[in-house]
C-alpha cells in the first residue's frame, strides 16, 4: 500500500537506515506499507543550493525545482520499487514541479532506478570540496568566525531530472532546460538491483513531451 506519511514517520524511518545519517529537507513524504510495516521511504524537498534551482530550467522556474532526496528500503520488498517511485512521481504531478536527483558514484550507485522511471540524465557533476565544521553540521549553520577553515570531498554524481507536470507544462520545462541531455550511463552492472532491466537509450529533446 503506498500513501503519504508524516514528516516524523519519514525521519524516524530515515535516520537508522540510510547511509547520509542526517534529516534532510522533507516538503513531500510518501511511504510503502506490507502487513501495515512501513517498508520503503521516498521524500522531496526543496534543494539547499539556489543556483541549483535557478540553473535547471532558469529563474522564472526556481520556485518549482524540488530534489528526491532519499529513497531508502528496509530489507526486501514484494513490489518493484519502480512502482512506488512512480506512485510518488504521479502523486507530485498536479504540483508541476521539476525535479532533480542524484547517484552517488562514491556509492557505487549509478542511478537504475531512475533510469526505470524514464528521468532524463543529464551527466555527472565535478567532484569538489565544502566546508563544514566538527560535529558534521554544514558550514552556512554557523558565523565566518566559528568555522575552523576545515574542508570535506564531495564526490561526482550523476544528476537526473524528472518532469513531474502535464503536458502542457512539461513542454516549457523541456524547452527551458539548461542541461545538455545524456545517454544513460552503464556502471557496476547492466541490472536493477530488483531484478528490472535497464537498457540505455538516448533520449531526443523533442520526445520527452509526448508521454
Amino acid at each position: 500500500m503506498f500513501q503519504n506519511i508524516s514528516y516524523k514517520e519519514a525521519v524516524e524511518f530515515l535516520l537508522p537506515r540510510h547511509y547520509s545519517g542526517r534529516k534532510p529537507s522533507i516538503s513531500y513524504s510518501f511511504g510503502y506499507f506490507e502487513e501495515n510495516r512501513l517498508k520503503a521511504v521516498c521524500c522531496f524537498g526543496k534543494p539547499a543550493s539556489n543556483s541549483l534551482c535557478k540553473g535547471v530550467c532558469g529563474e522564472a522556474y526556481s520556485s518549482k525545482v524540488f530534489e528526491l532526496n532519499r529513497l531508502c528500503v528496509d530489507g526486501d520488498i514484494k513490489i518493484q520499487l519502480s512502482k512506488f517511485v512512480s506512485y510518488c512521481l504521479n502523486y507530485l504531478k498536479s504540483e508541476n514541479l521539476i525535479i532533480v536527483s542524484y547517484a552517488d558514484t562514491q556509492m557505487n550507485h549509478c542511478g537504475y532506478i531512475y533510469q526505470a522511471t524514464n528521468w532524463i540524465y543529464t551527466g555527472k557533476t565535478k567532484e569538489r570540496t565544502d566546508k563544514y565544521v566538527e560535529g558534521g553540521k554544514h558550514s552556512r549553520h554557523y558565523s565566518n568566525e566559528q568555522q575552523n577553515g576545515l574542508r570535506k570531498f564531495r564526490s561526482s554524481k550523476h544528476r537526473y531530472v524528472y518532469f513531474s507536470a502535464n503536458k502542457k507544462t512539461k513542454k516549457e520545462y523541456v524547452n527551458c532546460l539548461n542541461y545538455p541531455i545524456h545517454p544513460y550511463p552503464k556502471e557496476v552492472n547492466e541490472r536493477y538491483t530488483l531484478g528490472e532491466f535497464i537498457k540505455p537509450v538516448i533520449i531526443k529533446r523533442n520526445e520527452l513531451y509526448k508521454s
